[in-house]
């Protein structure tokens, strides 16, 4: 008799629509004691207006498992790929209300 481990998946639906992904050079973080709000940006050089491209709203546990994910995917890609080299960001003179940061 074969026991039945389904407990333990999740099933994720990916629709072809969110499957297409939308492409962002920059990232709003701001947060408040309780959740930490990422924005997607897509600037693009010359243009003085940038739209949001999507919003991410995440409960603190789940904006570090993220830190932590990303930091070993990275960790990851270096180590096949080489080092991914750093470029100088801009200044936006932009504050929401809140603790910002950019990636």
């Amino acid at each position: 008799m074969q026991e039945n481990n389904n407990n333990n998946q999740l099933n994720i639906e990916l629709s072809e629509e969110v499957a297409e992904g939308i492409y962002s050079n920059l990232a709003i973080i701001t947060h408040s004691n309780s959740e930490f709000v990422v924005d997607f940006v897509k600037v693009m050089p010359g243009v003085p207006k940038a739209k949001v491209k999507a919003r991410i709203l995440l409960t603190p546990q789940h904006a570090k498992r993220l830190l932590n994910a990303l930091a070993d995917n990275i960790s990851k890609f270096e180590k096949m790929h080489g080092v991914i080299k750093e470029t100088e960001g801009f200044n936006l003179p932009m504050n929401f209300g809140g603790p910002t940061a950019q990636a």
